[in-house]
């Protein structure tokens, strides 16, 4: 128990230093950039789900808390939307860069993640305008929704201010999660073994891949730091990985909950979020894909 504490504890101080110095450049980059990225977003028409992948591409869930915001004004189509959900990687990045994972591994997987938004956010919108040909297929301007207050309260990372406190405030909340998961882990490797649980997951790969994409659903920065310590860990492969990161935009789906008054709606869009997570990360698990 002692031993997996300590090993918990190093790991994490490891990882701090870098940790900070990703959030950082990250939050100096989108206060110089974040209005100029919603109005590309607002801008792109039939070209949204481009933007919107490309875009959301960026760590953190901010984006996707912005694109909930545009949907609900009806500032964007229901294809963006789903593209930015798809392409978010919330605190993937930032982990993976401190626990120097390979870069090139980093970059296939938001490549990946980025092809399947576009795909899924064009293919959404054509069929919507097919169902309703009578409409342009861009959604009519909204008056929208002021987030701030609820992006604070969900800690995600509109704060204003200070850079640097911003930073260290991300730094502190996504450490303690590291910590947290990583001492589950190493329990878990020293009651159970390590073999024992990836051959669980390994055996019976279809369970396992609908609980990585059920996980990846909880809207909180957690959910993706479980899922990329496991992945970073070797109990999860890169198609349970990519399932779990592909519906997991953040907070995103609480603030679309929050903010769109149709309950319906937002049932059917988590419902796609999830179909379309299960189905791409079956396509990858039988084609075998690794980073």
């Amino acid at each position: 128990m002692l031993d997996a504490l300590l090993d918990a504890l190093i790991d994490s101080l490891k990882i701090l230093p870098f940790l900070f110095l990703t959030y950082l450049g990250l939050e100096y980059l989108e206060s110089h950039t974040e209005d100029r990225i919603h109005e590309i977003v607002k801008r792109a028409g039939w070209m949204g789900p481009l933007w919107g992948s490309l875009l959301g591409a960026v760590p953190q869930c901010g984006f996707s808390t912005a694109a909930s915001n545009l949907y609900a004004g009806r500032t964007i189509t229901l294809g963006t939307l789903i593209a930015i959900f798809l392409s978010t990687s919330d605190e993937m990045l930032p982990v993976m860069l401190s626990a120097a994972a390979p870069v090139n591994s980093v970059v296939r997987i938001i490549l990946l993640k980025i092809i399947i938004a576009v795909f899924c956010g064009f293919l959404i919108d054509a069929i919507l305008h097919l169902l309703r040909s009578r409409k342009t297929g861009q959604p009519e301007d909204g008056e929208g929704f002021q987030i701030d207050r609820l992006c604070e309260k969900e800690h995600c990372h509109c704060e204003s201010g200070s850079i640097v406190v911003s930073a260290l405030k991300h730094t502190g909340n996504i450490i303690l999660f590291v910590f947290l998961i990583t001492l589950v882990l190493n329990l878990l490797f020293l009651y159970l073994g390590e073999e024992a649980i990836t051959g669980v997951i390994s055996r019976h790969p279809l369970p396992g891949l609908l609980l990585s994409a059920l996980i990846g659903l909880i809207p909180n920065c957690g959910a993706s730091v479980l899922l990329t310590q496991m992945y970073l860990h070797g109990v999860l492969p890169a198609s349970h990985l990519i399932a779990g990161l592909l519906d997991g935009a953040g907070v995103g789906l609480l603030v679309l909950f929050r903010v769109n008054p149709d309950l319906r709606e937002n049932l059917k869009i988590t419902f796609l979020l999830y179909i379309l997570a299960v189905c791409f990360g079956l396509l990858l698990h039988f084609i075998g894909i690794s980073f």
